[in-house]
């Protein structure tokens, strides 16, 4: 077992200690705030004038303004709309200063928020809120025709109005606040977020405000986003990684957001330069996109820090990444939506690092134990199935009973790695995703990453598929660069030289992009039935 107080500073861990939620004990910062909307407060108090937001549209919001409109949507909310404390109120609106107010004033009043994926098909968004269990849904107008359509039983409604106008909420009149009965509790429900996976599959994550406001205090201390900063959220803001990572530090921090409703690669660079962002959180997926189009930007002197997470990053991504802005800091995240966002947090530049392949080291008040087939416990640089437990860490799913999360806390996270001696923690696989062949075991990301080393693969992604020999085999999806065309036979050639005969993908198909979930994941189960039809139409 390792420990995150075990490696961090005392700036990082000041005031971490030993407490108590509805008997659920854990390390976790002393007299922080009740809730996000608690934190909104304290900051518009000192930031008042400062600009928070700047729209689609270029329209700004200063913290006084949003706190008020916060305010005076809560006021709406809790006398129209009845919602009360502990009411699930679902949101199904874009990247924008409705989703943010919508959000803040859910919090204000002790309620849950619903975040709902705006990526998903209509059918989708139905079934989640079938399962959510909603009193109400906050939804944008470009959903009004879904909403129409679905078949929708006690549970009121409140649609924007003419967003590409003015502030979606501007129709309702909310002239003034008026007064409301605060009654929060840091180990009260603060947002259910669905997991990705299909419909019947996906569980409600149920993330309490002490789970919340912890994460984004170790954001904050351990990557050192000041008032100063300013980001922009290339991600979409129902996620973890867009509510926590980016929304909740940034207002925490006193700090500047530009809201991109959209991502397109062009567009952010375009504003990372016009308007000097500073920090910048995404995806791989997000960064290979930038890669493609770096030579138009190729000083951004602004950037002083880029976060990455949500999958595996390879090294030499990353080095491209530091050769395009050396003198900016690259640091790799681990979590997911279980963890509100950080586990682990890579505490300097990776691609310069000799720990460059590393996810990083465990967030103070967070455990990691490593266990093996019969549930022993491993000591360093053994592969194991990674379990954890701490202050962000979820204690369960919405109406969901499940093994995944142990009585006394520890969450299985369905991924497989070890830690060195340093306190390192380097993810293999997702458990499901290990290829066994035949007896041998292969980690997809040790082939990737190899495949990435290859001049010509763009973007590579391996996965095992049924074999009536060996059981499974791996196979490879390729994306080449632009005018190489390097073949299958080639780059094969190039593995014998450097991987164990074995873990060679039998099959390579080449693409024109690698299947992604509407979280910006490589869609493996996509990618599986790709290979299936290929054999099926030999």
């Amino acid at each position: 077992m390792i420990q995150g107080i075990d490696y961090w500073d005392n700036m990082i861990q000041k005031n971490l200690k030993e407490q108590d939620y509805n008997h659920v004990k854990v390390m976790g910062y002393d007299k922080i705030p009740d809730s996000l909307y608690c934190i909104l407060r304290n900051t518009a108090k000192k930031f008042g004038n400062k600009i928070v937001f700047w729209d689609e549209w270029e329209r700004s919001y200063s913290y006084r303004q949003f706190l008020l409109e916060v305010d005076c949507l809560a006021f709406y909310l809790q006398t129209e709309k009845k919602v009360k404390r502990g009411d699930h109120v679902g949101i199904l609106l874009h990247n924008s200063i409705e989703f943010c107010c919508a959000f803040y004033a859910i919090q204000k009043l002790g309620a849950v928020a619903i975040t709902l994926p705006s990526k998903f098909r209509r059918p989708e968004i139905e079934a989640l809120i079938h399962k959510s269990d909603l009193n109400l849904l906050i939804y944008s107008e470009t959903f009004a025709e879904w909403i129409k359509g679905y078949h929708l039983k006690n549970i009121s409604f409140l649609s924007t109005k003419e967003e590409e106008k003015g502030y979606g909420f501007r129709h309702l009149n909310l002239c003034k606040p008026g007064d409301i009965e605060e009654e929060r509790n840091l180990a009260d429900p603060a947002v259910i977020m669905f997991t990705s996976g299909t419909t019947s599959e996906s569980k409600g994550v149920v993330l309490r405000n002490y789970n919340l406001v912890n994460a984004i205090i170790v954001y904050q201390r351990i990557l050192g986003i000041r008032s100063e900063d300013k980001t922009i959220i290339p991600v979409p803001i129902y996620h973890i990684t867009g509510l926590i990572a980016l929304l909740g530090l940034f207002v925490y921090a006193g700090a500047e957001i530009y809201l991109c409703r959209r991502y397109e690669a062009n567009k952010i660079l375009e504003c990372v330069k016009k308007h000097e962002i500073t920090f910048m959180h995404g995806s791989p997926t997000v960064y290979y996109k930038l890669l493609e189009i770096k030579d138009n930007y190729p000083i951004l002197p602004s950037l002083r820090m880029l976060a990455c997470g949500s999958s595996y990053m390879p090294v030499e991504k990353m080095k491209k990444i530091h050769q395009w802005l050396p003198n900016t800091k690259f640091q790799i995240v681990y979590g997911m939506t279980e963890t509100s966002s950080p586990a682990l947090i890579f505490p300097n530049d990776a691609p310069t690092s000799i720990y460059a392949g590393a996810a990083g080291k465990p967030i103070p008040g967070i455990e990691f134990k490593f266990l093996d087939d019969k549930g022993t416990e491993l000591t360093q640089n053994q592969i194991g199935e990674i379990w954890i437990r701490g202050n962000v860490v979820t204690q369960g799913y919405y109406k969901i009973k499940t093994d995944l999360i142990s009585q006394n806390g520890w969450l299985n996270t369905g991924d497989m790695g070890y830690y060195n001696e340093d306190g390192y923690v380097y993810i293999v696989d997702r458990k499901k995703d290990m290829i066994n062949r035949g007896g041998e075991k292969i980690w997809c990301s040790d082939v990737e990453e190899e495949l990435h080393r290859i001049r010509g693969v763009k973007e590579a992604t391996v996965v095992g598929i049924e074999d009536s020999m060996y059981g499974e085999i791996p196979v490879a999806l390729i994306v080449r660069e632009k005018n190489i065309n390097i073949t299958s036979e080639e780059i094969t050639l190039n593995l014998k030289e450097r991987i164990a005969r074995y873990k060679i993908p039998t099959q390579i198909l080449f693409a024109e992009e690698i299947p992604k979930t509407p979280g910006l994941k490589i869609d493996k189960k996509q990618i599986k039935e790709m290979f299936v039809k290929e054999e099926s139409d030999d």
